[in-house]
């Protein structure tokens, strides 16, 4: 249940605050994720963050910065919808806070386990939710267009986004610290997305992305490598 509302938190402060900012700000935003559940893991987790692990993160949200500002206008960072901004910064730490108390459920169920519980947990919180927002909005269940393009969305999100999706990143958690899992994914999620933009929708990526991505790499690379040193003293 305690996950089930993280999870519903996430989901729908993520999606409020898109709704209210910009693709910068909300893709930046984004960045506070890895951040929170370091902070989290060492305060709730007791796990160790060294001088080498703290260097890293930073390292990456540096490289993370630089890939950004060569996609986006970031003088648009600080424009926007304050309320919007400060959704997206509680998704972020709603994410950090699902990913370092699903770590002993994981670790004692199963990844698959506490990903299909928690999901299930969440349901009936967003269900609450999503009627209270067409109340407010004035729109009734009907007026959703049942086409095939939204069913196909929908279920994108559903099996790909989330189902696919919450289970890797428990998998991941079954093996390495919750702030090492968070560090991988949200400081590369922009270097892949922005690539498979490129590839897949044609748009332009410069000098920019390239450096940042570099020193995003190796930022994670540190990180990485704090964590091989860690289990070989283990």
């Amino acid at each position: 249940m305690v996950l089930g509302a993280w999870v519903a938190v996430t989901i729908a402060t993520q999606f409020l605050g898109t709704e209210l900012t910009n693709a910068s700000q909300g893709s930046l935003l984004t960045v506070l994720t890895p951040i929170f559940a370091v902070v989290l893991g060492a305060s709730v987790l007791g796990e160790r963050v060294t001088r080498a692990k703290a260097a890293g993160v930073v390292l990456a949200a540096v490289g993370t910065v630089v890939v950004f500002a060569g996609q986006y206008d970031l003088t648009g960072i600080a424009a926007g919808n304050a309320a919007g901004v400060a959704l997206l910064v509680l998704a972020s730490l709603a994410w950090a806070g699902y990913t370092v108390w699903g770590v002993a459920v994981v670790r004692k169920y199963g990844a698959l386990t506490a990903a299909t519980y928690s999901a299930i947990a969440a349901t009936p919180m967003l269900f609450v939710l999503a009627v209270v927002e067409l109340a407010v909005v004035g729109r009734g269940v009907g007026s959703i267009p049942l086409s095939a393009g939204f069913l196909f969305a929908v279920a994108y999100l559903g099996l790909a986004s989330t189902a696919a999706a919450w289970y890797l990143w428990y998998k991941g958690l079954e093996h390495v610290p919750a702030g090492t899992v968070a560090v991988f994914f949200f400081f590369l999620h922009p270097v892949v997305g922005i690539s498979l933009g490129s590839v897949l929708l044609g748009e332009q990526v410069g000098s920019a992305f390239a450096v940042g991505s570099l020193i995003i790499g190796v930022g994670v690379w540190i990180v990485s490598r704090e964590r091989a040193g860690d289990a070989g003293s283990n």
